[in-house]
């Protein structure tokens, strides 16, 4: 990962437009800032939230609070919590979907 020129930016996630994104389940809700090729989000994703889809971009996640259920596509699951993390390339066979039961707040770049 390469980020483009940028100044030392701080960043007020709240204040950062959040916009919805249904899941099968449940609501994403994204705070996202591009930096060229690359995207930073602060993601919530509400109780009972299923992705509506199988996704295979790299990504590093960060679980802030709550509990993450994520199930790669071979049939894996793992479970992550607050302060645990994953890192999966754009390369390779580690398509992925997310689901909580409880609810989840994450930090993703990609």
């Amino acid at each position: 990962m390469k980020l483009a020129p940028l100044p030392f930016t701080p960043t007020d996630w709240e204040s950062v437009p959040a916009t919805q994104h249904p899941g099968e389940t449940g609501t994403a809700t994204w705070r996202t800032l591009n930096v060229g090729d690359v995207r930073i989000r602060r993601v919530d994703y509400s109780a009972g939230y299923l992705a509506d889809h199988w996704c295979d971009r790299g990504h590093v996640l960060y679980v802030l609070e709550g509990e993450l259920e994520t199930e790669l596509k071979d049939g894996r699951r793992f479970t992550l919590t607050a302060g645990m993390s994953y890192q999966v390339s754009d390369f390779g066979d580690a398509a992925h979907r997310s689901a909580t039961r409880t609810g989840v707040k994450l930090f993703i770049v990609d």
